[in-house]
C-alpha cells in the first residue's frame, strides 16, 4: 500500500496537496465552496473528508492570527477539519505558520507571495494559489517526519521541533468510548466522595 502524505492549509478556499512516499504529487488543489454558512462550511469540510483516506497522515497549519471579523469564521473551519479528522481516525500534525515558512527556506514573518520563489527553487513547485503553496510546504513536511529525505539543516530544525511536540500528533486511533466502569470501582468511587 502506498502511503500518502497531505498538507492542508484551512480556510475559506482550502488547499489541499497529496503527496505519495517519492514526493511525486497526487493532488494538488484548491477547494471553494459557495453559498450561506454554516452550509457552505459543512460542504467544504465534506469536500475535503471525501479526498482523504484512512490511512493517510496530515499536516494541517495551526491557527494564525487574522482580522477579528474572519476569526470566528477561519476557526470554525479549522475546527471542522480536526474534528472531522479525529472522527475519522487519521493522524496529523499541527504545523505553525512560521515553521511552514522556514521549512521552505523563508523568514518564518514573511509574506505570502515571498515563498513562490523558494518553493520553486527546492521543489519545483508552481501554483497560482497561496494556499496551495502551503499545503505543498505542509506535505513535505509530512514526507519529511516519515520518510527521511535529505534535508537542509533549516529543515531539520523545524523537523526536530515539531517532533519535540510528540503531543501534536493527534488521532493515533479513532477515538473510543469510555469503557464501563467495574461495579467495585463505582462504589470505591462514591463511598470515597461522601
Amino acid at each position: 500500500m502506498v502511503r500518502r502524505y497531505v498538507g492542508i492549509d484551512p480556510s475559506t478556499k482550502t488547499g489541499i496537496v497529496v503527496l505519495d512516499e517519492d514526493g511525486e504529487v497526487w493532488e494538488a488543489d484548491e477547494i471553494v465552496r459557495e453559498g450561506k454558512d454554516p452550509d457552505r462550511m459543512i460542504s467544504l469540510l465534506d469536500e475535503v473528508s471525501s479526498r482523504l483516506l484512512p490511512s493517510d497522515i496530515v499536516c494541517i497549519e495551526d491557527f494564525a492570527y487574522a482580522q477579528a471579523n474572519q476569526m470566528a469564521l477561519l476557526g470554525g473551519i479549522g475546527w471542522g477539519i480536526r474534528m472531522m479528522l479525529r472522527r475519522r481516525g487519521i493522524q496529523y500534525y499541527e504545523v505553525a505558520t512560521g515553521q511552514l515558512k522556514n521549512f521552505a527556506g523563508a523568514k518564518g514573518n514573511c509574506g505570502k507571495e515571498e515563498l513562490i520563489l523558494p518553493i520553486y527553487e527546492l521543489w519545483k513547485f508552481k501554483n497560482s494559489s497561496d494556499n496551495v503553496r502551503d499545503a505543498f510546504v505542509l506535505a513535505q513536511i509530512c514526507l519529511a517526519i516519515y520518510e527521511s529525505p535529505k534535508l537542509f539543516k533549516y529543515q531539520q530544525d523545524v523537523i526536530t521541533k515539531i517532533k519535540a511536540r510528540g503531543s501534536d500528533l493527534k488521532c493515533l486511533k479513532p477515538s473510543q468510548p469510555r469503557s464501563k466502569q467495574s461495579a467495585a470501582t463505582k462504589r470505591k468511587r462514591q463511598s470515597s466522595s461522601l
